[in-house]
């Protein structure tokens, strides 16, 4: 299994519109985030009649034997509310461990550095015990996803030792199951099913907003497939005997596709962006801009063209967004020359005929 590839793939599926250019909270364009690969909780997707999923399927076909083994991994993100408090009285010490009082603001600035808040994410992995076609036959393979409520506080301290201010940094408990199961359609041609639910607890009223039910809920969600002694069938291009079997198959919220290099066929990557098989990242692209539809060159120029007080903000909101500019900024010119443009496999045009 190529799982090298695949995870250089799903990691750019997984921060796909993570931050768009400017990059900075305060543009319109981060205000409304995380819109691939949602899953809700079921409560606030059956209160928003289905317009938001809290289920993800995945089918696929495999050509194998009863002993192929299976390896399914699923991936997301959880959501970390930042808040950013201000203390009502500014302290040297907490005594033990008493909070000191403080208030929520939208902005606070200690020793000329902005804090606010901001929603950041951790990366979560799911991986299934390995298991061979007959088993999954047999019966289903699931895997509980459980993760608890956590809450950090970080204080904010000047120059002089004094603190000012507190960072919070909370995620909700997160709940679901991953479903696997396998039958025989054909002789050495298997269907994989891959459902992904979310089952998190949730209150949901009439004014619910989708912003509260986003912290219950399992982000750019992905899976990673893959098989020994045997091959997946491209979606894309399957073998004529295959194509009404491939038709037959259900992607709900997803679509898998082989990864790897081309001709290989036994790791696939379910996406909620449709890719083609075997997508790369391009080898000149210097680092993640969390943009896949933007040209590299094109967001380069536009990061090196931010004003001072843009690139502060930048810098300060997030780690990833610093990060980027840090590697924007120090960018050798021959590597933003090689994101001008790179001629891939010229062949010769054909002569006409006299």
């Amino acid at each position: 299994m190529n799982l090298r590839v695949a995870d250089q793939i799903a990691k750019a599926v997984l921060y796909e519109g993570y931050m768009l250019y400017p990059y900075r909270p305060s543009s319109v364009k981060n205000q409304q985030r995380w819109n691939f690969g949602v899953l809700c909780p079921a409560s606030y997707s059956a209160a928003e009649k289905g317009n938001e999923a809290s289920t993800m399927q995945t089918e696929c076909l495999v050509l194998g034997s009863s002993t192929t083994a299976l390896a399914v991994r699923v991936r997301f993100l959880q959501l970390v509310e930042r808040t950013i408090g201000e203390l009502r009285t500014p302290a040297s010490e907490v005594p033990g461990d008493k909070v000191p009082e403080f208030r929520l603001v939208d902005r606070l600035t200690v020793d000329g550095r902005i804090h606010q808040p901001w929603q950041e994410a951790v990366e979560r992995e799911i991986s299934l015990p390995v298991s061979n076609l007959e088993a999954l036959g047999r019966g289903p393979l699931s895997q509980a996803i459980t993760f608890p409520r956590e809450k950090h506080l970080e204080f904010l301290r000047d120059a002089g030792g004094v603190i000012l201010g507190v960072t919070v940094r909370e995620h909700e408990a997160l709940s679901g199951v991953v479903q696997v199961t396998g039958e025989a359609v054909e002789d050495q041609v298997f269907k994989i099913r891959v459902v992904i639910a979310n089952t998190t607890p949730f209150a949901t009223t009439r004014g619910t907003h989708r912003q509260e039910a986003l912290l219950s809920s399992l982000v750019s969600v992905h899976t990673v497939l893959g098989v020994e002694d045997g091959s997946f069938v491209s979606q894309f291009a399957p073998a004529e005997r295959l194509v009404e079997l491939v038709a037959r198959c259900a992607n709900v919220g997803t679509w898998p596709v082989l990864v790897g290099v081309e001709g290989e066929s036994d790791t696939m990557l379910s996406s909620p962006i449709i890719l083609y098989d075997y997508p790369q990242i391009a080898p000149e692209s210097a680092g993640d801009l969390f943009d896949g539809t933007e040209i590299d060159e094109i967001l380069s120029l536009r990061i090196m063209t931010l004003t001072d007080e843009e690139k502060r903000e930048m810098s300060q909101s997030d780690e990833r967004a610093r990060a980027m500019l840090e590697r924007t900024e120090s960018m050798p010119v021959e590597q933003l020359m090689k994101l001008h443009g790179v001629l891939r496999g010229l062949r010769p045009l054909k002569e006409d005929n006299p």
